[in-house]
């Protein structure tokens, strides 16, 4: 995601050489140089040397890495989160209470600039601070603010795993294709472009997704055959089921990383 979120910045005309990046992986974080040009040190060097600090690591070492940016963080940084569940009381417990702290939960489409992002911030966060937040997530696609840090549960639940959701039905739909005879790479092409197509459509058109199901689904036909399956299944209330249980889960993983250390 960091890697992302640096080449997303760089397309958007920011220039390379006003981004640091800190990495243990020392051969990846070469690797990332080389490729976007970009400064390279220390964590107390990337940390002293920036106006904003995004943690791009993973929930289980944040409070390790956490701990080394606030060695060298002045009071009042901006520094934005993307792992998930980790809450601001715990942020603020790890870098301390003079931290202006954005919460941010993004999905994998970040990867090639469609990304969907949910942002959350306090009270300490100014109007300056939520601008800039924003600009670095609209690198990578859509963000948008939530009013509840209790909302970026839903958003994970939504957007955050919602990837999956969507290979999952393209993988089904891939499987019955060949089951009736298609060839796999002929599946596989037709799939992908028709979930392509119906996301762009989605995407530009002025009328709810509601209205574009029933502009295919002409009565009598192929599709309202496959949708009348679809609905007597009970994929509306699956869906329903799904989604919660994955909010679910991310309030359980928040509960777990908020125990104190």
């Amino acid at each position: 995601m960091a890697s992302a979120l640096i080449r997303g910045l760089i397309a958007r005309g920011v220039p390379a050489t006003r981004l640091h990046a800190t990495d243990i992986a020392e051969g990846k974080l070469a690797s990332l140089a080389a490729d976007c040009g970009i400064n390279t040190g220390s964590t107390a060097m990337v940390t002293g040397a920036s106006d904003v600090v995004v943690l791009a690591v993973k929930p289980q070492v944040m409070a390790r890495a956490c701990e080394a940016v606030s060695r060298n963080l002045a009071p009042g940084t901006l520094v934005v989160s993307i792992a998930a569940g980790i809450t601001l009381t715990s942020l603020r417990r790890w870098l301390g209470p003079d931290t202006a702290l954005v919460r941010c939960m993004p999905n994998t489409p970040a990867l090639v600039g469609l990304g969907a992002s949910g942002l959350y911030a306090d009270e300490t966060v100014t109007s300056a601070q939520r601008a800039l937040a924003q600009s670095i997530m609209d690198a990578v696609g859509l963000s948008l603010w939530l009013p509840k840090e209790a909302d970026l549960d839903t958003v994970t639940a939504l957007s955050g795993s919602g990837p999956a959701y969507f290979f999952l039905l393209m993988e089904a739909m891939q499987d019955a294709a060949i089951a009736l005879g298609l060839e796999p790479d002929a599946a596989r092409q037709l799939t992908l472009q028709t979930a392509l197509g119906a996301a762009q459509l989605a995407s530009s058109s002025t009328v709810s997704t509601a209205e574009l199901r029933r502009q295919v689904t002409s009565p009598g036909g192929t599709t309202e055959r496959a949708i009348s399956v679809f609905e007597s299944r009970g994929l509306r209330a699956l869906v329903k089921d799904a989604l919660a249980a994955a909010q679910q889960r991310s309030v359980e993983l928040a509960r777990d990383m908020d125990k104190p250390d």
